[in-house]
């Protein structure tokens, strides 16, 4: 029995708390893990897990043993990381989740510069716009706008997402633009449906709040599908600058009510505490942190061109 290979994958199956997931994330058969669990249940005396059809849970013996698990293979992975950094040549997998929206478009030669300085690191890019727990999603971070599963992750934020409500020129000639936001209510909206707030949206206008719920008339958990609507001269649509921000600067959609601010969410790199590439992991969080600053290049050029504010209204739970 290999050790640190059966309390690596004791420790996968209890946090993904599945045997199936656990030989999918480890990429081996799902009777390779049963085995190693076993032996290693064996080994100690005592069953780990308590098993059925539907449910894997930890034993009280699992429960005692997992903490120090956990930390032993993310100190074993820390040393073997730092073995190889003082080699220079940082490698293998990092694994990341990162929401769509966030990055078509914008990603795909930060990850070409990532790799070209880090040849040997090879990345495992999950995109899609479902919330991600990093520990049993089996990635080393989440790239996502949603707070932290819980509070034993990390989140660290890394450039804020402005959203602007937008349409073209050709929609707000036939339907009109509207001056406040309650005259929202009178045009076809496409909204995103990811954010926390759901239906209720709040304006910020010269120091004060007002908050309005609206109905879409497209509802949607993609904002590139919600750009095209808007483009068809649909409706007026509510965007992340970081994607309607080139079609702005070109003319191609306007922004609508740019005097009534919405609040900014962050883009957080968010990761377990005990990564287990934590070398690969800081390495590649601070290359994305060090190409996007606190105003990145989208919103700098609409800035500049005085289509949206300079200032910056943070998201909080209480206000929307």
């Amino acid at each position: 029995m290999d050790r640190l290979q059966s309390i690596e994958t004791f420790v996968r199956v209890a946090q993904t708390q599945s045997f199936a997931e656990a030989a999918r994330q480890l990429r081996v058969a799902n009777s390779v893990v049963t085995t190693r669990v076993k032996q290693l249940e064996e080994f100690l005396g005592a069953p780990l897990f308590h098993r059925s059809t539907r449910v894997v849970r930890l034993s009280d013996m699992g429960q005692a043993f997992l903490r120090d698990c956990t930390e032993l293979v993310a100190r074993a992975d820390s040393i073997v990381d730092q073995m190889r950094e003082a080699r220079g040549t940082p490698s293998g997998t990092l694994r990341v989740h990162a929401l769509t929206g966030m990055v078509l478009g914008r990603f795909a030669s930060l990850l070409r510069e990532f790799q070209s300085t880090y040849p040997d690191i090879h990345l495992e890019l999950i995109v899609s716009d479902a919330v991600a727990d990093p520990v049993k999603a089996g990635v080393d971070c989440a790239l996502q706008i949603f707070p932290a599963a819980s509070q034993e992750l990390v989140s660290r934020p890394l450039f804020p997402v402005r959203r602007v409500l937008c349409a073209t020129p050709a929609y707000l000639k036939a339907h009109g633009e509207p001056v406040t936001p309650r005259e929202l209510h009178r045009h076809k909206l496409g909204l995103y449906s990811g954010y926390p707030t759901r239906d209720r949206w709040t304006f910020h206008h010269q120091g004060e709040q007002i908050t309005i719920y609206l109905a879409a008339a497209l509802l949607t958990n993609s904002v590139h599908l919600l750009r095209e609507y808007a483009l068809e001269h649909a409706g007026i649509v509510c965007l992340p600058t970081l994607v309607a921000g080139d079609a702005i600067a070109r003319g191609d959609l306007r922004v609508v009510l740019s005097d009534h601010q919405l609040s900014s969410f962050s883009l957080s790199a968010v990761y377990a505490g005990t990564s287990r590439n934590a070398l690969k992991l800081r390495l590649f969080i601070e290359h994305i942190a060090t190409r996007f600053t606190r105003v990145p290049p989208w919103d700098a050029t609409l800035i500049e061109r005085g289509l949206i504010p300079s200032e910056l209204i943070e998201f909080s739970r209480s206000s929307g």
